[in-house]
């Protein structure tokens, strides 16, 4: 017993606390640069291109279907793509992950 309490006698800090709230703060701060801010970023970037669709676009969905954009559905979030001549999709707008450049159908 006599040298657990010796041990804690030389080893103790007094300023522990402070260095618990350091220590607190610095993974808040990494939290919110590593985790947090990104993916804001990448909900903000969405939300943009899901306004920025317009009839005509090319675009690629979360299922890696290509299509172009026939009907866009403003009350209800939904978007009609044509696959090909003959075939046509309702997806909702929240499933579009990128618009790609014009002619990009064409060159698959």
């Amino acid at each position: 017993m006599d040298i657990i309490s010796k041990a804690y006698a030389q080893g103790g800090s007094a300023g522990g606390g402070m260095e618990m709230i350091i220590m607190l703060v610095v993974f808040g701060l990494i939290f919110y640069f590593m985790i947090f801010r990104p993916q804001s970023k990448r909900v903000k970037e969405h939300k943009n291109l899901m306004s920025s669709l317009s009839k005509g676009d090319e675009v690629l969905t979360n299922g890696g279907l290509v299509g172009k954009i026939s009907k866009i559905s403003t009350e209800n979030d939904y978007v009609v793509l044509n696959l090909s001549e003959q075939t046509q999709v309702t997806i909702k707008k929240d499933f579009i992950t990128a618009v790609l450049p014009k002619g990009s159908i064409q060159s698959l």
